[in-house]
């Protein structure tokens, strides 16, 4: 039933054309590296112009546990999808219980109020239709994958800063609104440029001021201010190696199907998934090898 009722969300959706542009988690015909590629391509057109970006990493603390049932429930029956299935999830939804063990001591059951339910296959579509307003009322690019979010825009002026500082309350107040936690201690804010700018990054989120970094981690992927590729080259290869030399500890007298299998299994896709990336960009930017990478062959 619960594919079921996922399969028919997603139809609802695909046909209303409701779901956020700019969201490519758990979406077919989207991933990871759609995700990055759309970023590190908006950041590489601005580059390439002579322009600059700044982009803040947010980072929501147990986003998927704190999605309140009710509010939740809301937003998806007003995006169309038919009063029955709705009905049916807010059931499925009420079934979850919690109990409290203390010194051998059971507490009485609860209803549980909020979070989706893990190892559902509906988890992250009533995810989706809880964050799908995220982006509305900001002039800056929210990009997401699910409650992975980079926020930025093209700075050309001082007016350009002040946008992105509105947006960032919007979205503040949003999270609040949603009952989502901002964690502001592990946002990141980064200047991606080619001119030296003396100016510290300013931007806050509630009243603290977000820490400014040389690069950012999104989805997995090392961006640095300059977009060049060396932090995250000399990462992939210190994880590929990591793995490799397990590969070899552990399939030590394995035979050579088992060997193969284990690296295509666990190297190479290390080594691939940000291939697409560099490809994308390949020729249009500044891309160096880091030493560790270049002796490492």
């Amino acid at each position: 039933m619960e594919h079921v009722a996922a399969s028919y969300l997603r139809q609802v959706w695909d046909k209303n054309k409701c779901l956020y542009k700019g969201q490519h988690g758990f979406r077919p015909g989207y991933s990871c590296e759609s995700q990055v590629i759309a970023v590190c391509q908006d950041i590489a057109d601005s580059m390439d112009n002579g322009d600059r970006i700044d982009a803040i990493v947010i980072d929501f603390s147990k986003a998927f546990d704190l999605v309140p049932h009710d509010p939740m429930l809301i937003k998806i029956a007003i995006s169309g999808v038919d009063w029955r299935i709705v009905a049916w999830v807010r059931e499925f939804l009420r079934a979850g219980t919690w109990r409290v063990k203390v010194g051998g001591q059971l507490s009485e059951e609860v209803r549980v109020t909020s979070g989706v339910p893990q190892g559902s296959v509906l988890r992250p579509l009533l995810f989706l239709g809880y964050v799908n307003d995220i982006w509305r009322n900001h002039e800056s690019t929210i990009r997401l994958f699910a409650d992975d979010c980079v926020i930025y825009i093209k700075i050309i002026n001082n007016e350009d800063i002040e946008k992105l500082q509105e947006d960032l309350d919007r979205l503040g107040e949003w999270a609040a609104e949603n009952a989502m936690k901002i964690n502001p201690s592990k946002c990141k804010a980064v200047r991606f440029t080619r001119a030296r700018v003396k100016n510290l990054l300013n931007y806050t989120t509630g009243d603290q001021i977000i820490p400014e970094a040389s690069s950012c981690k999104y989805l997995g992927i090392i961006f640095r201010r300059d977009l060049s590729w060396a932090d995250h080259v000399n990462y992939t290869v210190k994880k590929a190696w990591k793995a490799l030399h397990f590969i070899m500890r552990i399939l030590k007298n394995g035979n050579c199907g088992t060997k193969s299998l284990a690296y295509t299994t666990l190297v190479r896709l290390i080594l691939e998934y940000w291939a697409c990336v560099l490809g994308s960009v390949q020729g249009r930017t500044n891309i160096r090898i880091g030493q560790g990478a270049k002796e490492s062959g």
